[in-house]
């Protein structure tokens, strides 16, 4: 309750909060919007999840590198960089490759909703790996999140434009899910060591090394002559803005604001990403996704409004 009041009260704000609202609000929109337009991008069938994901990662380690040039240069030690490869891994590649391979099989809302379901992951993995504590409101969350997240993965799927396998792409979507929160808590320290730039220059880079020789046969073979307009700004959308800007945005919120309110953002997603798919003509509302939100933002509520024993474990549910 305290930090609502603190949020509403003008004179208790500085610049770098109101900034930090901005840039958290800003980013989170970016994601919620990416899951129905990279949905559109991908209707065609020419750009298929795996060239999206080569975009998105390759595009981003393209333009990482060239923000570095303008930026402070940070020299990073061998060690460094090979926890940096395994960063990559979680936090990007598997990440971001079963999120666009979900999107591509089931709809954007299902898709946007699951990924509210993070700080619960985050909270148990931080429990089992990290020994922190948890107490009978996260609990109580990470059980009603996991309810919500199960309607949608077992069968709430009823939406107008569902994909072709919609439980198969829910639970992809929940594996990238799983391995961001597994990227946080194995790296929760070691990813406040440098800046965001240099951080995703070269996690970007690791994983375009490791996916562009894989996407190449399928890259060589695709007709980029039939792509339209809406396609090819669709991909850039999922490049430029829900990637690179985002990741900038989100640091930024990060620095600014405590981390229950980070986490609190990330209830702008499926907001964004349901009505967009609702004018978009590609998903509708149904009673069983209602009451799978209701479940899930009850949840992560609860998770937000606990209290923990000890400073790192609220640390612990950064990010969105």
């Amino acid at each position: 309750m305290s930090n609502f009041a603190r949020f509403f009260r003008y004179k208790d704000m500085k610049f770098s909060d109101i900034k930090g609202h901005l840039a958290m609000a800003g980013a989170n929109s970016m994601w919620g919007l990416m899951a129905p337009v990279a949905k559109m991008a991908m209707a065609a069938g020419t750009i298929t999840p795996l060239l999206m994901t080569n975009f998105r990662i390759a595009g981003a380690a393209l333009l990482f590198w060239i923000a570095s040039i303008f930026t402070h240069t940070e020299k990073v030690s061998i060690p460094d960089l090979f926890r940096l490869a395994g960063a990559a891994l979680l936090g990007i590649l598997f990440n971001q490759g079963c999120y666009i391979f979900g999107v591509g099989f089931t709809s954007p809302g299902d898709a946007s909703i699951i990924t509210t379901t993070m700080p619960l992951w985050v909270m148990v993995l931080a429990a089992l790996i990290l020994k922190e504590p948890i107490t009978l409101k996260k609990v109580g969350g990470i059980m009603m999140g996991g309810t919500g997240a199960l309607l949608l993965v077992l069968g709430g799927t009823a939406s107008g434009v569902k994909g072709d396998n919609p439980m198969l792409g829910n639970l992809l979507v929940l594996t990238a899910q799983l391995c961001y929160a597994l990227y946080l808590t194995f790296y929760r320290n070691f990813i406040r060591k440098y800046s965001v730039v240099t951080l995703m220059k070269w996690m970007f880079t690791f994983a375009a090394l490791i996916l562009v020789p894989v996407s190449l046969p399928q890259t060589i073979q695709t007709d980029w002559a039939s792509l339209n307009r809406g396609e090819l700004l669709g991909a850039a959308y999922v490049v430029v803005g829900a990637t690179f800007i985002a990741y900038i945005l989100i640091m930024i919120g990060q620095k600014a604001l405590r981390p229950t309110l980070v986490g609190m953002y990330n209830y702008v997603q499926p907001i964004v990403a349901t009505i967009t798919g609702i004018c978009l003509g590609l998903d509708r509302l149904t009673p069983v996704k209602i009451g799978a939100v209701a479940l899930i933002f009850c949840g992560v509520w609860l998770v937000t409004i606990s209290k923990a024993r000890q400073p790192k474990s609220a640390e612990s549910t950064e990010k969105a």
